[in-house]
């Protein structure tokens, strides 16, 4: 019995050790500026860069997303909002999207602006130039495990055509 309960305590240790993603204890990411037009993220500690990352961004990735079901990824100044650790994209932070003005623009033509935008993993090989999310920012998950890790609910992005 005590031999069990020995072997359980030492799986309890192991499993908990393991993480899926790395702890950071780093510059605070203070901001994260996305290109979309240069398929770009970047995490900034005030005017100095921690780290760039190639990204893949909608299935339309031209222009500013206006309703749910465009396939474009937003523009505009937002903040992370939430963590999904269970994400069907295997990890994801949450942007702010839609804000007001993007309601507003949605309204005015009759339809809904959306939701649930995030960055994200890939359930696939990352492969830069294969726009296929739907309006989502993807990275590697190599990559999603250091971003999800280092940026904390709060931290402004701004994204820019």
């Amino acid at each position: 019995m005590r031999s069990l309960l020995a072997i359980l305590l030492l799986a309890v240790l192991a499993l908990t050790a393991c993480s899926r993603f790395p702890t950071y204890d780093g510059p605070e990411v203070t901001r994260i500026i996305v290109n979309k037009s240069a398929r770009q993220l970047i995490l900034m500690h005030h005017d100095e860069v921690l780290r760039e990352y190639e990204m893949e961004l909608g299935f339309a990735p031209e222009g500013d997303k206006q309703v749910e079901g465009d396939g474009r990824t937003p523009e505009g100044s937002y903040v992370i909002d939430r963590r999904n650790p269970n994400s069907e994209f295997y990890l994801s932070i949450g942007i702010s999207y839609p804000n007001e003005e993007d309601i507003a623009e949605a309204e005015a033509l009759g339809e809904n602006p959306g939701g649930d935008i995030f960055i994200h993993g890939t359930p696939n090989p990352f492969r830069r130039g294969d726009d296929w999310t739907a309006g989502c920012i993807a990275i590697s998950n190599r990559e999603m495990r250091e971003v999800y890790s280092m940026v904390r609910l709060g931290t402004p992005i701004d994204i820019y055509p």
